[in-house]
């Protein structure tokens, strides 16, 4: 008598990063734990971080996947944050599309050639997939590690990126950048009309990739009046988030206060508020309408444990009032940071979080 093959149980469906924490955050639906990653958590305060590059200057470190990917999965190792963000830098796009920069230690981006004139736009062809092979590798090397933890794609805004063109580099007035915007409206225009398509494109890469979100980063724009803000740089941020297809959008400047509610009509589903306006603030300005990010002071990281895990607390707290929210700083790492730092505040985040999300969810059953 000839049995019949028993059939192996099915294995149990994989957690999907879509179904992650910080996805169903950014999308407003329930989660059991607020999420937290933070800005620049791949970099310089991890001196895992630091080995890896050793003798590798930035932008080649950016180009490399095998680097890129061990870099973006570093923190998430070490500190069990709820997301990965993609290594690179806001000039990588510009770089790769020809134009003569480089990254210079303790300054920044450098731009051999600044933008000045109609013909610079020469300068700046579109951005294709096929100029970018490294960061497609980059990110399926780094899913392949990373499992159900979703990966937030990257890229600098274009009036950030203008800036660094016009002005040659880092700026704190931004002086050629705004009398070139007022003096020459239509070239200013033409300008981050190509450098929108840039962005979108290299963000909708690291997505056709397999990234969960993205975030847009728009360094400079603070410098901006609201007035300025719609004029010059908003329809130019709508264009790069609107190229963007099927994940969150995350929209982060800094120094942004006034702006929140007008980088939110950009197209974001998620707005960054930086640690200079509360997240209670920021959810009055936004209207309820948008997810929000943000927003612990990163200097608040070199504090004693007592202040830290209240102002944590604290913006959990106010966190709850808005449709979703994801732990963040209000802005990046700072090099000197205490990585045990950084770990301590996800596990708080994550405890505090589910202890008071818990009377929630009981409060809904029979």
């Amino acid at each position: 008598m000839t049995s019949e093959p028993t059939a192996s149980p099915s294995p149990a469906a994989q957690p999907s990063p879509a179904d992650s924490a910080l996805v169903r955050a950014a999308r407003g639906l329930p989660v059991q734990h607020t999420p937290v990653w933070f800005m620049r958590q791949a970099g310089r305060s991890l001196p895992e971080y630091r080995a890896a590059r050793q003798g590798i200057g930035m932008l080649q470190s950016c180009r490399r996947p095998d680097l890129v990917a061990e870099i973006t999965l570093q923190p998430v190792r070490r500190h069990h944050v709820d997301a990965a963000i993609f290594f690179s830098d806001i000039v990588v796009p510009l770089s790769a599309v020809g134009v003569d920069l480089d990254i210079k230690p303790g300054v920044g981006p450098v731009v051999a050639t600044p933008f000045r004139t109609q013909a610079d736009l020469d300068r700046l062809p579109e951005l294709t997939p096929d100029m970018v092979p490294d960061i497609t590798e980059a990110v399926r090397l780094s899913l392949s590690e990373l499992g159900s933890t979703p990966l937030i794609g990257f890229a600098g805004a274009p009036f950030t990126l203008a800036s660094y063109l016009i002005e040659g580099g880092p700026s704190r007035n931004h002086e050629r950048t705004k009398a070139l915007m007022h003096a020459d409206p239509t070239l200013w225009s033409a300008l981050c009309s190509r450098l929108a398509r840039i962005a979108g494109a290299f963000l909708q890469v690291q997505v056709s990739a397999g990234a969960s979100a993205v975030q847009l980063f728009d360094s400079w724009v603070g410098a901006l009046s609201r007035a300025d803000y719609l004029r010059f740089a908003q329809p130019h941020s709508a264009t790069a988030l609107a190229m963007v297809e099927g994940v969150p959008k995350i929209h982060f400047g800094v120094g942004t206060g006034e702006l929140l509610a007008s980088m939110g009509e950009a197209g974001a589903d998620v707005v960054g508020v930086d640690f200079r306006v509360s997240l209670t603030d920021a959810i009055e300005r936004l209207g309820g309408r948008y997810a929000v990010q943000g927003n612990l002071d990163p200097a608040l990281l070199f504090a004693p444990w007592e202040p830290l895990s209240s102002a944590v607390r604290r913006i959990v707290d106010e966190g709850r009032a808005a449709p979703g929210h994801i732990f963040n700083l209000g802005h990046g790492v700072l090099p000197s940071t205490d990585p045990d730092a950084l770990t301590r505040v996800v596990e708080l985040v994550h405890e505090y979080s589910a202890a008071v999300a818990a009377p929630d969810a009981d409060a809904g059953r029979p």
